[in-house]
C-alpha cells in the first residue's frame, strides 16, 4: 500500500521515500552515457544485453541514442525477491538467445549494489568468448560494493540506500515512477 506524503514524498508500508533523481536529470545523463558510447563503439556492433526488470526503462532510454549499429537481449536474474536487501543468491530465470562468441558486450543494469549480479554475469560468460564485454549502470552503490567488478558506464554514484522507480522495485512494484526517491532516514 502507497499514499502520497508531503512534498511528493511515497510511503510504501510505512517507509518513506523522497524524490531523488528526477526525470530530466535521468534523462540528461542517460543521452551522455550513450554519446561515450556511440563514440568507443564507433564502427562495431555491440550487443547489449538488459538485465531484467529492473534495466528495462534504463535500456530503452540508453538505446534510443545509440547511433552505431546493435543488437539487444536480455537476462532474467532474481537476487532480491520481495526484500529491500538482496538475498545473496542470485537465480538465472531468463537465458541469453544470443551468441556472444566473439562479441563486443554490453551488460545493462539499472543498479549495482554488491556487484553480485556482475560477477555472476562475469562468471557465466566468462566461460564464452567474446570479443569484449563492459557494464554499463544507472546507480552504483560505491560503499555497498563487495566483489571487485568493474563498472565501464555509471549514471550515478549513490548511498547505500534503498531507492524505488524507473524500473527499480519494491516488492515489484513502483517501477512505473518517472523518478527515482531514496528512503528518507528516520527523524
Amino acid at each position: 500500500m502507497s499514499s502520497l506524503g508531503k512534498k511528493d514524498e511515497i510511503i510504501i508500508n510505512n517507509d518513506v521515500f523522497v524524490p531523488y533523481l528526477t526525470e530530466e536529470v535521468l534523462q540528461s545523463r542517460i543521452k551522455e552515457l550513450a554519446e561515450q558510447i556511440n563514440v568507443d563503439y564507433a564502427g562495431k556492433t555491440p550487443v547489449f544485453i538488459g538485465v531484467l526488470n529492473g534495466a528495462f526503462l534504463f535500456l530503452a532510454d540508453l538505446i534510443k541514442s545509440i547511433n552505431v549499429d546493435c543488437e539487444i537481449d536480455f537476462f532474467k536474474l532474481s537476487s532480491y525477491g520481495d526484500q529491500k536487501i538482496s538475498s545473496g543468491n542470485v537465480k538465472m530465470l531468463k537465458e541469453l538467445n544470443c551468441e556472444v562468441d566473439g562479441r563486443d558486450l554490453i551488460i545493462v543494469e539499472d543498479i549495482v549494489d554488491s556487484g553480485l549480479s556482475i560477477k555472476f554475469i562475469e562468471d557465466l560468460i566468462g566461460n564464452s568468448k567474446p570479443a569484449s564485454m563492459k557494464v554499463a549502470s544507472l546507480l552504483v552503490k560505491p560503499k555497498s560494493l563487495m566483489y571487485d567488478v568493474k563498472i565501464d558506464y555509471i549514471g550515478f554514484e549513490i548511498p547505500s540506500k534503498f531507492v524505488v522507480g524507473y524500473g527499480l522495485d519494491y516488492a515489484q512494484k513502483y517501477r512505473n515512477l518517472r523518478s527515482i526517491y531514496i528512503l528518507k532516514e528516520a527523524e
